[in-house]
């Protein structure tokens, strides 16, 4: 099979890359109906589900310092925008709609992360890191919910269509290259 292949800056052509990465994991329109079907169940746990990734966040010293005040205290304010930020992806990405504004939406978040006006850099392997827990709470709240085939069909189709989101959301800490 020979196809062909005209590389590309995946930043220049954010459908494209969503696209061709959604098909490369396996992404399908039977993932789609699941992650839509299990939606619900997610949003429902939405504010605990933020807030617990913001308690996390705050337990470790090295992800602490972006959410902490001039005083050195948890900056309230400052994590009730974060998860107004996080409850608002978590929204959109349970609509598992990879469009056109959904792409730059998500590399919009990947450039905010890694080229901040203020304050530090958040690193990578936060981003990353953040995705995991996100898919272990998912897992978690589809076997607590689900009957166990339920449950893993779930888990799997949400964790394509995050890892699609991750690699979007690292392209902002990349060089750009042609693909």
């Amino acid at each position: 099979m020979s196809a062909s292949y005209e590389p590309y800056l995946p930043a220049t052509d954010m459908p494209r890359f969503l696209r061709e990465l959604a098909e490369f994991v396996g992404l399908g329109d039977a993932d789609v109906v699941t992650i839509r079907a299990t939606a619900p169940l997610v949003l429902e746990r939405e504010a605990a589900f933020t807030a617990a990734l913001y308690e996390h966040f705050l337990r470790f010293p090295a992800s602490a310092r972006f959410f902490l005040g001039e005083d050195g205290e948890p900056d309230r304010a400052r994590l009730e925008r974060r998860r107004h930020s996080l409850a608002r992806w978590l929204r959109e990405t349970a609509e598992a709609a990879l469009t056109h504004e959904h792409a730059y939406y998500l590399l919009a978040i990947g450039l905010s992360h890694s080229h901040r006006a203020q304050g530090p850099i958040v690193p990578a392997h936060f981003v990353v890191g953040a995705m995991s827990l996100t898919q272990t709470t998912l897992a978690d709240a589809f076997a607590a919910e689900l009957a166990p085939a339920a449950a893993l069909a779930a888990s799997r189709s949400w964790n394509k269509l995050l890892l699609v989101h991750l690699a979007a959301l690292l392209l902002g800490y990349l060089p750009p290259r042609p693909g």
